[in-house]
């Protein structure tokens, strides 16, 4: 057999598998969550969010929305270097990122099945 008919049945059986497994993932909610920054994202994303006083206080001065903050916490950037991530019971992280094009830090305890979010900050 010539490599041109090798290359061929090679690149239709290929390109056969990706139209397989896209009918087959089509729809589903698979991500691909292998960095730390993005498990870290997820972990706190699946538990119960709380906030603390000083977040209620900015809501109800309409500073920020609760919407928002769940938006930044999906999206947000952790910054390692300002968390404490071994801390005891319950890590402390950072989360950074743009509300309204404004740049905002995020303290949050993640613990076992809660995620409190403590402080807010507009550098």
């Amino acid at each position: 057999m010539k490599l041109l008919h090798r290359v061929g049945y090679y690149l239709g059986g290929f390109s056969l598998g990706l139209i397989i497994l896209a009918f087959f993932l089509n729809g589903k909610k698979v991500s691909c969550d292998y960095g730390p920054e993005a498990r870290v994202l997820k972990n706190i994303n699946l538990k119960q969010i709380v906030f603390s006083e000083n977040i209620h206080s900015a809501i109800l001065n309409k500073k920020i929305d609760s919407l928002e903050v769940r938006e930044l916490l999906k999206r947000g950037d952790i910054n390692f270097s300002k968390s404490e991530t071994r801390k005891e019971p319950c890590g402390i992280y950072a989360v950074e990122g743009k509300i309204n094009k404004i740049k905002v830090a995020l303290t949050v305890e993640n613990c076992d099945s809660i995620a409190t979010i403590q402080d807010i900050k507009w550098p």
